[in-house]
């Protein structure tokens, strides 16, 4: 580091960089990724949400998790909006990856034909 300058750039980006992981308030997408969700395609999956969420510069929490338990439905995907149930979709495809963010995340509507179970809070 060799300026005043390089040093603020490094302090916005941690900033940045802390501010991503604080999830309170903010929609999160958690992909099942035990060796089930594995074998289904989930690191396929796991990469069109990313995919996605970072072509629409969306401010979201992915994460990555065990199995879920529903095996025979992998890969699963839970997405949690603020205030919102709990919502897992299951058999996600890469095309269903992306419409799940452009409807369910960015617009709040719940992709009910993909719906494997609703978790209240």
């Amino acid at each position: 580091m060799k300026s005043l300058e390089e040093l603020n750039e490094l302090k916005e980006k941690v900033q940045k960089d802390l501010n991503t992981r604080k999830s309170e308030g903010k929609p999160k997408v958690i992909v099942g990724m035990g060796t089930c969700g594995i074998a289904a395609g989930a690191r396929k999956i796991m990469q069109a949400l990313l995919d996605e969420i970072n072509k629409r510069d969306l401010d979201v929490i992915v994460s990555q998790t065990g199995c879920i338990g529903m095996c025979e439905k992998e890969p699963l995907v839970d997405v949690k909006l603020p205030g919102k149930d709990r919502i897992t979709y299951g058999r996600v495809t890469e095309e269903d990856a992306q419409r799940i963010i452009v409807e369910h995340v960015v617009n709040g509507n719940i992709v009910e034909d993909l719906v494997e179970a609703k978790l209240e809070e």
